[in-house]
C-alpha cells in the first residue's frame, strides 16, 4: 500500500509537469477530472452529483496509460474505507495527495483509539484546536518516553492532559495498550503497587479454567525471571481475583484463595519442569497430584489431573 501511494505522488508531479497523460486524473479549478474521453451521458451524471463508478475503474486504453483512481472522485464513505486500513505512516503519505481526505478526523481517531484504547481525554470535552492526529503523535511520542523510561512516560502523558493523575485511570491506559514495553511496564508495576491493584481487578476470569486464567494474567502484567517477593504478590493478587471472579465454582470445589494460591505455584514449577531442557527426569502426573493434594487436601484428585494436563499440552503459564 505503501508503495502505490508513492506511484500516486509521483503520477501527481508528472501531472503538474505536463505529462498528465489520457487516462490520468488531473486538476481543474481545484477538483481533478478525468482527462480519459468521457460519454456524455457520464458528464449528465456528474453534473447531477452521480459518479460512474465503473466508469472510473475501466477507463483505461493500455497498460502504458494507467493511472490510479482519484479518491476524490469516489462517494466519502468508499474514500474513507479504504484509507480506513492504511496505518499513520501511510496515512500520512496519502495526506500529502488527498489532503482533505487523509486529514479527516474519524480516521485518526480511529488510528489512536485502536492502539490505545483508553486515555483519559477521550471522556473529555476536547480543548480548542484539538486535533486527533496531534494526539496520535503524542501518544506515539508518550509510548516511547514511556519505553525509555516509564515514570517519565506517564508523566509526559499527564502534561499534555491525555492521562489523569489516578491510579485507576493509569491502570485502564496500560490495560488497553500494548506498545508499552513489557519489561519497563514490569518495573513500573513494582514500584507503583497502587496501580498494580486497580490493574488486576480490571481481569475477569469468569468461567476460565484455572491455567489458562493464569495465562491470561500474565500475558498483561508479566512474571518475574526469578522468584521472590514480587511473585509471590502477583499471585496473591490473582488468586484473590479469581476467587473473586467465580465464587461459585469456588463453593463447589471448596477452594480458598490460599488454596487457588499453591495450585498456582504449583502450575508454574510445573510449567518450568516440563518445558526446561535442562531438567532430565519430567514430573510424572501422578507425582504432580500426588505433591498438590499434599499442600491443599481438599482439592479433588481429577481436578488437580486436568490441571497436568493442560501445562503437557498447552504449556507454560507464565512464558
Amino acid at each position: 500500500m505503501g508503495q502505490g501511494l508513492w506511484r500516486v505522488a509521483r503520477n501527481q508531479q508528472l501531472q503538474h509537469q505536463g505529462y498528465g497523460g489520457q487516462g490520468y486524473f488531473t486538476r481543474d479549478h481545484g477538483r481533478r477530472m478525468a482527462t480519459t474521453n468521457v460519454p456524455s451521458t457520464s458528464h449528465r451524471k456528474q453534473a447531477q452529483g452521480g459518479i460512474d463508478i465503473y466508469h472510473l475503474l475501466k477507463a483505461r486504453k493500455s497498460k502504458e496509460q494507467e493511472g490510479f483512481i482519484n479518491l476524490e472522485m469516489l462517494p466519502p464513505e468508499l474514500s474513507f474505507t479504504i484509507l480506513s486500513y492504511l496505518n499513520a505512516t501511510d496515512l500520512c503519505l496519502a495526506s500529502c495527495v488527498w489532503q482533505d481526505l487523509a486529514n479527516d478526523e474519524l480516521l485518526w481517531q480511529g488510528l489512536c483509539k485502536s492502539t490505545w484504547g483508553h486515555c483519559s481525554i477521550y471522556n473529555k470535552n476536547p480543548p480548542l484546536g484539538f486535533s486527533f492526529r496531534k494526539l496520535y503523535m503524542q501518544l506515539d511520542e508518550g509510548s516511547l518516553t514511556f519505553n525509555a523510561n516509564p515514570d517519565e512516560g506517564v508523566s509526559y502523558f499527564m502534561s499534555k492532559g491525555i492521562l489523569d493523575d489516578s491510579p485507576k485511570e493509569i491502570a485502564k491506559f496500560i490495560f488497553c495498550t500494548r506498545t508499552l514495553n513489557w519489561k519497563k511496564l514490569r518495573i513500573y508495576l513494582d514500584e507503583r503497587r497502587d496501580v498494580l491493584d486497580d490493574l488486576v481487578t480490571l481481569h475477569n476470569f469468569r468461567n476460565q479454567f484455572l491455567p489458562n486464567a493464569l495465562r491470561e494474567f500474565f500475558r498483561h502484567i508479566h512474571a518475574p525471571e526469578e522468584r521472590g517477593e514480587y511473585l509471590e504478590t502477583l499471585i496473591t493478587k490473582f488468586s484473590h481475583r479469581f476467587c473473586a471472579c467465580n465464587p461459585d465454582l469456588m463453593r463447589e470445589l471448596g477452594l480458598s484463595p490460599d488454596a487457588v494460591y499453591v495450585l498456582c505455584y504449583s502450575l508454574i514449577l510445573l510449567s518450568i519442569d516440563l518445558t526446561s531442557p535442562h531438567v532430565k527426569n519430567k514430573m510424572s502426573k501422578r507425582e504432580f497430584i500426588r505433591n498438590t493434594r499434599r499442600a491443599a487436601q481438599n482439592i479433588s484428585e481429577d481436578f488437580v489431573g486436568h490441571l497436568y494436563d493442560n501445562i503437557y499440552l498447552i504449556g507454560h503459564v507464565a512464558a
